[in-house]
């Protein structure tokens, strides 16, 4: 049962490009798209909120362990495959929509990396907790949680009033 709904939605988009080829209906993409951002913020919502967690049960306790398992299944089965789903049919929507041309494009793009470094931040920080190696405090890490809430803020501008 892990991942099902990701697995479901990745086979659901290969089987479309199997039977649609490269006249997929924009419309689906654009579905998957939203389903997989959605997820994505998610996982990136929730996983320093589970950090503050950690951090306040402290190192080597049972619930540090237990943390330890949540964090990492939630990186390997919902936050990884989404991010790149994400990535995918973006790209997708990109350059099939706009040649990768407009100025409001490049400057999501931009965002969209600084928000998959974000990403690599905190599960490379995933690992120090499973190492116990974690230094920062629960209030660092509350802090934290913004960076994707100011993130996707201006991402969501961008594509909906496309200033540039």
């Amino acid at each position: 049962m892990k991942g099902i709904a990701i697995k479901v939605v990745v086979t659901a988009a290969i089987m479309a490009l199997l039977v649609f080829g490269t006249d997929v209906p924009d419309l689906w993409i654009k579905a998957f798209h939203i389903i997989a951002v959605i997820s994505w913020m998610a996982g990136l919502f929730y996983l320093p909120r589970l950090f503050v967690y950690h951090t306040e049960a402290g190192a080597r306790t049972p619930q540090s362990e237990t943390f330890k398992v949540m964090e990492e299944k939630l990186l390997r089965v919902i936050i990884n495959p989404a991010m790149i789903a994400t990535w995918m049919t973006g790209l997708w929507i990109g350059w099939s929509m706009y040649g990768l041309m407009a100025g409001w494009l490049h400057a999501k793009l931009l965002l969209v990396v600084l928000l998959s470094g974000y990403h690599g931040f905190l599960s490379a920080s995933r690992k120090r907790f499973a190492r116990d190696e974690n230094t920062k405090s629960s209030k660092y890490w509350r802090m934290m949680n913004e960076v994707p809430t100011v993130l996707m803020i201006i991402i969501v501008i961008l594509v909906v009033v496309k200033p540039f």
